[in-house]
């Protein structure tokens, strides 16, 4: 970058720095200009309270959030993936949330991506930079192959980030699906996205310190949207994890713990079902409720993509 470049994009009424003082997410806050003399126990108030209202922001975004779940769920229920596109915190809420779905919902690798600018190294150390780069995002999503069934989720507190929006814009040309999560109204990312959300939180505690009040809203928001496609795809049976992966001592006890809590089983008869279908919760539940074995049960799963309430209802019609 020259220096009239430099110069330009920092002028303070055309550049960078004009177009954050637009941004509600970066506005200074004169009542809490001396927050810092406060008691500790008034300013823990003080933040709580702020805290308290992220919720009542996204309550106003639920029905496009629900549009847009609807619209990954069938999406994903013919193979696609979902993935995530961030920079700095956003990019890291994206990133945890991907990294739970695998043993919370048995997701295949790869079904659900995170995405944050600068690569891996950038959850644990900002790589300066990376978020100015559209063509890092085309060239992060291009590594993944896209098809028209993937969808890519922008997330940016301010809405202008390149990196999202530079994700959003490629994958749209390409025919994913497109959804754009910021903080902002009016915002770049939700624009160029088919399926725009915005959570607009306010002005933050710390003048734009956007891991707060923000970062609160996006996690949030992509609990909503990971936890209901995942139930859309199946991957529960009412509010039990029924397709969670076994890993460690605390999750094979949860596993005998959604079995009885789904069957009303005694412990014998729990251990025979996770024996025979090799220790899968779903196909347990099925070989205790639906009176088969280990492979029809898995026959039966099969046939009913995942589903178990499907696949109880045509084992009590064979039965019949």
């Amino acid at each position: 970058m020259t220096a009239d470049a430099a110069t330009d994009s920092d002028h303070p009424r055309t550049g960078l720095r004009a177009q954050l003082d637009g941004l509600t997410t970066e506005a200074f806050r004169p009542d809490l200009a001396e927050i810092d003399r406060r008691t500790t126990l008034e300013i823990a108030r003080t933040m709580n309270a702020e805290d308290a209202a992220v919720p009542t922001a996204v309550a106003a975004q639920l029905p496009r959030i629900a549009a847009a779940i609807d619209a990954i769920a069938a999406r994903m229920a013919r193979g696609g993936r979902l993935v995530y596109a961030g920079a700095g915190t956003a990019g890291r809420i994206g990133v945890l949330d991907a990294s739970e779905c695998p043993p919370t919902f048995n997701t295949a690798p790869g079904q659900v991506v995170g995405l944050i600018a600068g690569g891996p190294a950038a959850v644990l150390r900002s790589v300066e930079g990376a978020e100015d780069s559209a063509e890092l995002a085309a060239a992060d999503l291009t590594a993944l192959e896209l098809t028209r069934d993937d969808t890519v989720i922008g997330v940016s507190a301010s809405g202008r980030t390149p990196y999202a929006v530079g994700a959003v814009d490629f994958a749209r040309a390409r025919g994913a699906l497109t959804v754009g999560l910021s903080c902002n109204a009016g915002s770049a990312l939700a624009a160029a996205a088919e399926h725009g959300i915005e959570v607009v939180v306010g002005p933050e505690l710390l003048t734009g310190s956007t891991r707060l009040k923000a970062g609160t809203a996006q996690k949030l928001v992509l609990n909503l949207i990971s936890t209901i496609t995942m139930i859309r795809l199946g991957k529960t049976y009412g509010n039990l994890m029924v397709d969670l992966r076994a890993s460690n001592e605390k999750l094979r006890a949860r596993s005998r713990r959604i079995v009885a809590l789904a069957t009303g089983a005694g412990d014998e008869e729990i251990e025979a079902a996770l024996t025979a279908t090799g220790g899968e919760v779903k196909a347990a539940i099925l070989v205790i409720l639906g009176g088969v074995d280990g492979p029809a049960a898995a026959g039966l799963l099969s046939a009913a993509r995942g589903h178990l309430r499907a696949a109880l209802a045509e084992a009590a019609t064979t039965r019949r």
